[in-house]
């Protein structure tokens, strides 16, 4: 059950975020086409489409975990049976994941609590609020987080079906 809850919070908000890649694509089309076809370059697509793109980078993670699309360095473990490759990723998850994802999803919710306490801004032609895109970084920490606890309950129980798909 809080595999199944977790697993399909990361696929909805994955599948959510997913369409801000249409938007960021969009402005850069946009500001090529105002850059080059018209010879009026705007001042405001880069950033914005720098923050989007990095919403839509930090936001996909626990949702990128979920479907096995991380990177992983299998070479060393590939000989071992299922058992002992189970042993492994598990260790693997309370050795690295958890304490890096722990310090992560502190840190961003400091980073970002003080920025927006300050109300913080891009520097340049356009000043930005840069608060959102920082809680989006303690947000997605946090269902990064929840997706290793997810994948340490697949490995210690046995992966069920509908996590599989």
């Amino acid at each position: 059950m809080i595999v199944r809850a977790i697993d399909g919070l990361n696929e909805v908000v994955g599948r959510i975020v997913s369409v801000v890649a249409i938007f960021f694509a969009a402005i850069i089309i946009y500001d090529v086409v105002m850059r080059y076809v018209f010879n009026e370059p705007t001042r405001w697509a880069f950033d914005v489409s720098k923050q989007l793109y990095g919403f839509y980078f930090v936001m996909l993670g626990g949702y990128a975990l979920r479907h096995k699309a991380h990177v992983r360095v299998d070479i060393l473990t590939e000989r071992f049976s299922l058992r002992t490759q189970r042993i492994v990723d598990i260790l693997g998850y309370f050795i690295f994941f958890f304490p890096f994802a722990w310090v992560f999803t502190f840190r961003s919710w400091e980073f970002a609590a003080r920025s927006w306490s300050q109300k913080e801004v891009t520097y340049g032609a356009i000043q930005l609020p840069v608060y959102p895109l920082k809680m989006a970084m303690c947000v997605a920490a946090g269902l990064l987080f929840l997706q290793g606890i997810s994948e340490v309950l697949k490995l210690i129980f046995g992966e069920p079906q509908e996590a599989a798909e």
